[in-house]
């Protein structure tokens, strides 16, 4: 029995192991992703060089900064980096640890689908708030069906919603209510 004990904590570790890596591996390559061809593009907070590269290679056009404006260098050289790009930068503060009134939501699906195409949304990490605001583009703005725009809030891009262990969580209880209240959909 505890040889078997032993067997299960090894493999629970190795598992862990590769799923911080897997988590690092996001965060090493900016956790970047087409969402969809020419329209909707998502990361991790973006170097200079990366919107560069963005621009040349997906021709975005907007950026919604979902970390909201800053006094900070990578706040600064965002701002730069777009300008210099020829690319509009729309900042809208979003905390993945707090949920997102409905009213903001309705700011959010109304500011995504104004915006000049492609767009690339982008918080931090990439994860949480990137993943909301994705998800809502795609049921919103684009018609795809829920279940295929849940999968923009899940592990494959970083995001880890797990009750009462996870303060990312909120991003999932915002998308419940976004369903029930907005959006018109069963839970």
């Amino acid at each position: 029995m505890k040889k078997f004990s032993n067997v299960l904590a090894g493999a629970a570790g190795a598992a862990a192991l590769l799923f911080g890596g897997y988590l690092g591996f996001l965060q090493l390559t900016g956790n970047f992703h087409e969402v969809l061809p020419r329209e909707l593009y998502r990361s991790a907070q973006p170097s200079a060089a990366d919107i560069a590269s963005y621009a040349r290679q997906y021709a975005i056009e907007t950026i919604v900064n979902l970390r909201g404006k800053s006094e900070e260098a990578w706040y600064l050289q965002e701002v730069d980096a777009a300008n210099r790009a020829g690319i509009a930068h729309i900042d809208f503060r979003l905390s993945a640890s707090e949920k997102v009134s409905l009213n903001k939501a309705r700011h959010l699906v109304a500011l995504l689908h104004d915006a000049q195409k492609p767009i690339l949304i982008h918080c931090r990490a990439g994860a949480d708030r990137t993943g909301l605001a994705s998800m809502i583009y795609l049921q919103q703005i684009a018609g795809v069906d829920e279940e295929t725009a849940e999968w923009q809030l899940s592990v494959r891009y970083g995001h880890l919603g797990i009750p009462y262990v996870s303060a990312a969580f909120a991003m999932d209880e915002s998308w419940e209510d976004f369903e029930r209240f907005i959006f018109g959909l069963a839970s």
